[in-house]
């Protein structure tokens, strides 16, 4: 399988490093707008080309997967255009601005011959898959409450790169590009949500977007759930605690885990210490633990391990608690389609503080 990177910044490592180490796999492309960016790539990690041209790459006939770790103005460009020449996409996150834009990359990986895929890194560590099999079968009685904080620090400098902090070209604040991973990893562990309700402020960044949110979110099986992100955070973690009827389940980390990073403690009288067989020697949570099986699903022909329409449950939770948040409704899952003025964009018909900005004429 031979990759093709475009978007040679700090994420497009992890990607690199992931391709190296996967058996059967080859980056032979490094595409970026600054020559000199990709072609550093290129040759940290032995790849033969490198150039400024995504389409001009993908026209080559030689590039099987396409990995965009570009801004994610970027992604659906990219996207639509691997995929209508029968190439794989593997995204970073967000995958796209809008539930509109993933709409059309769900509408164009049907007619393609190819695949596409959303980087959720954290659903593939050990201990997610243990606990994920241990909800999955039963074993600790059912969910009943949890919790889901992504608090984490960005302060204004971080902000000073143009496209952050703006709806059209970042597509949200931390509820989008910080706190989806840990909410994506949430619902892997209890299936599907079934309504939200949810706040959202710019407390103290000089953003378009907020910079805080909080949800509480209600799952099919009657599990409850809080949902926090931030980036107003000093002491910065990451964390989800799941409560079920025979024990609670911990993970705490900041952007990658590993299985000294979780806590199981069976409720007072359960006999089930003995199901959480942590192993010391498992990876971290990672590109390559997401990578490696969905390389293989690529290679045979089959649906990789995180499909689109997982990528879009997610990315409908986000757009949910946007409009929760904007319009103080309580927001049901599936209910924002086209003619949403949520589908289109996560700012809706526009943030709160946009309107008293526009009013007062005070700065964004």
């Amino acid at each position: 399988m031979r990759a093709t990177i475009v978007g040679a910044g700090a994420i497009a490592h992890a990607h690199a490093h992931a391709i190296a180490a996967i058996d059967g796999a080859e980056l032979t492309r490094v595409v970026d707008l600054d020559p000199d960016r990709a072609r550093a790539l290129a040759d940290e990690f032995g790849a033969p080309h490198a150039g400024t041209d995504v389409s001009a790459a993908l026209a080559t006939g030689d590039v099987d997967v396409l990995h965009v770790c570009t801004p994610p103005t970027a992604h659906l460009e990219a996207a639509l255009t691997a995929l209508a020449v029968g190439v794989h996409v593997v995204l970073e996150k967000p995958p796209v601005l809008s539930l509109a834009q993933m709409d059309e990359l769900v509408t164009a990986e049907a007619a393609s011959s190819a695949s596409l895929t959303v980087i959720v890194q954290h659903r593939f560590g050990s201990g997610a898959v243990r606990l994920r099999d241990l909800l999955d079968r039963g074993a600790l009685g059912r969910p009943l409450v949890a919790t889901c904080d992504t608090l984490w620090f960005r302060d204004p400098a971080y902000f000073a790169v143009p496209w952050r902090g703006r709806w059209e070209t970042e597509g949200g604040g931390p509820t989008m590009g910080h706190g989806i991973h840990q909410f994506d990893l949430l619902l892997s562990l209890l299936g599907p949500w079934a309504e939200v309700r949810a706040v959202a402020a710019r407390q103290d960044r000089d953003t378009e977007t907020e910079d805080v949110s909080m949800a509480l979110v209600t799952f099919e099986n009657g599990a409850v759930a809080s949902i926090v992100n931030s980036v107003l955070s000093p002491r910065e973690t990451s964390q989800i605690r799941i409560d079920t009827q025979r024990a609670t389940i911990e993970l705490e980390h900041l952007y990658g885990y590993d299985d000294s990073a979780w806590t199981f403690t069976p409720a007072p009288g359960e006999d089930v210490a003995h199901l959480w067989t942590s192993d010391p020697d498992a990876p971290e949570s990672g590109h390559l633990g997401q990578l490696e099986p969905t390389y293989a699903a690529f290679a045979a022909g089959q649906a990789p391990p995180v499909t689109s329409a997982d990528a879009r449950r997610t990315l409908d939770l986000a757009a949910s608690i946007y409009r929760s948040a904007f319009t103080g409704e309580t927001v049901h899952a599936g209910t924002i389609v086209a003619g949403d003025p949520f589908h289109a964009s996560m700012a809706g018909d526009g943030a709160p503080w946009a309107a008293v900005a526009a009013t007062t004429g005070a700065s964004r």
